[in-house]
Order: structure tokens, then C-alpha cells, then sequence
């Protein structure tokens, strides 16, 4: 009888290791899926976004160079306080655009875009025009007053030449 209970006790022993050695099974497998998740998620956040960041620097490379088209240049006298003396502004500017056929659409609307720049600078005093904050301002107001004229037409930016305020 008492190899019986120690073949029973070998049998149980026998029983309760098996659970163990499937948790241990359980938890590597687990440990594998999580490594390989982590590498597949790895590949797919940083790997494979750097192939299409690749695509999109041969787009930027394929893409056009501006044009630019000059606009005659300007002098007019500003607004002043009365009694003050009178100062002049003279202005070149170029218009930045994309296409070179806009070159053609726009050449017929030059004289009225040329007419308004004259009557907004006009008005503006030296004062408006004080550091770059205020050339900025001009910068984007003329870009605006520009895109007026020439609509459906687009021009990119308005670039400064010359400035020079006497």
C-alpha cells in the first residue's frame, strides 16, 4: 500500500507541475506576440512613413520655380500734418507667381494695379511705415490689393525692390 501512495503522491505531483509548465508556455507565448507587435509597430510608425516622406521631397523637387514679373516703379508724396514738409516715397516691386502664363493674363491689368498701388500709398504717413512691422503691413496690404485686380488670377507675394522714403 505504500507504493501506491507514493506512485498517488507521484501522480499528483506529476498533476500540479503540468499547470505550471502551461502557464510558463502561456506567458512565453504571450512574450513573443508582445515582442513581435512592438516590432511591427516599430516598422510601421518610423520605417515605413520615411518611403513616403522620400515621395514627397521628389514632389517638392519637381515643382516649378516662381515667376516674377516687375511693376513699374512708383513716387508719389505721402500724407503729411499740415505745415510739415513733403516726403516722397519711392517704390519697386516685383509680383511673385506661380504659373508663367499669368504672366500673359495679368499684363492687360497692370495699369489698375498700378492705380492702386498709387492711392493707398498715397495715404499712408512716414509713420505707417516705421520698422519692418510696417513694411510687413505694406507688404500684405498691396498683396491683397493686387489680388483684387487680377482675380481669378493669384498672385503668391508682392517683393520689395527698392523702398526708400525722403
Amino acid at each position: 500500500m505504500a507504493d501506491s501512495e507514493q506512485a498517488d503522491a507521484a501522480d499528483g505531483a506529476e498533476a500540479v507541475a503540468a499547470p505550471k509548465g502551461k502557464l510558463k508556455l502561456m506567458i512565453a507565448v504571450a512574450g513573443v506576440f508582445v515582442i513581435l507587435g512592438g516590432g511591427a509597430a516599430t516598422w510601421f510608425l518610423f520605417f515605413r512613413g520615411g518611403h513616403s516622406s522620400e515621395v514627397k521631397q521628389a514632389e517638392v523637387a519637381a515643382a516649378k520655380p516662381p515667376v516674377f514679373m516687375d511693376v513699374p516703379e512708383m513716387l508719389v508724396n505721402m500724407t503729411g500734418a499740415p505745415g510739415e514738409r513733403v516726403q516722397y516715397l519711392k517704390v519697386k516691386v516685383v509680383l511673385e507667381l506661380k504659373e508663367d502664363k499669368q504672366v500673359e493674363a495679368i499684363k492687360p491689368t497692370l495699369p489698375r494695379v498700378t492705380d492702386l498701388f498709387q492711392t493707398y500709398l498715397r495715404e499712408l504717413r512716414p509713420i505707417d511705415l516705421n520698422g519692418s512691422a510696417g513694411l510687413f503691413r505694406l507688404k500684405e496690404e498691396l498683396t491683397r490689393r493686387v489680388n483684387l485686380a487680377v482675380a481669378p488670377n493669384a498672385v503668391t507675394a508682392v517683393l520689395f525692390k527698392e523702398i526708400v522714403v525722403q
